[in-house]
């Protein structure tokens, strides 16, 4: 029966993520998914950085972190500043324009959740906060178990 449960709970997920980057995708006017949001949103908070340490904070492959850093490149959301001394150590910082994206991509994804969440009662508010809680802890641990695993 947990079984069951759990597909269902993946399955109710995938409907509401689906439903909210279909809504985003139309509010937006930036052809970006959510990746590229993430990425500007990474370089806001701490600053310039190298592609590669990019990719590993946000959990992306260094070719996927190459196709998102080229098409904001593109867009004009982040450009690449060379050190003088060693033209292959590039970093990635986000503009004045990819501030702007950044700051319209997270007012409409509060506004999709503003919208998603309004059904629920402050109780139940509560306890999703609750297991969404419980789960990311669950997660870092793990994480955690994982690196010292491999130390």
């Amino acid at each position: 029966m947990k079984q069951t449960n759990v597909f269902k709970l993946i399955h109710a997920i995938q409907q509401i993520n689906n439903e909210n980057i279909v809504k985003f995708t139309k509010a937006f006017q930036y052809p970006l998914g959510i990746s590229p949001i993430l990425v500007l949103a990474e370089l806001s908070s701490k600053g310039p950085q190298r592609q590669v340490e990019l990719a590993d904070s946000v959990g992306y492959t260094k070719g996927a972190m190459t196709n998102i850093a080229t098409k904001l490149v593109q867009l004009g959301l982040v450009e690449r500043l060379y050190d003088e001394k060693d033209r292959r150590a590039i970093q990635l910082k986000i503009t004045t324009a990819g501030e702007k994206a950044l700051s319209e991509a997270q007012a409409i994804g509060n506004e999709l959740f503003i919208e998603i969440f309004e059904v629920l009662s402050e109780e139940e508010i509560k306890q999703y906060l609750s297991i969404q809680e419980k789960l990311v802890k669950g997660v870092q641990e793990k994480k955690r178990k994982d690196v010292d695993k491999e130390s």
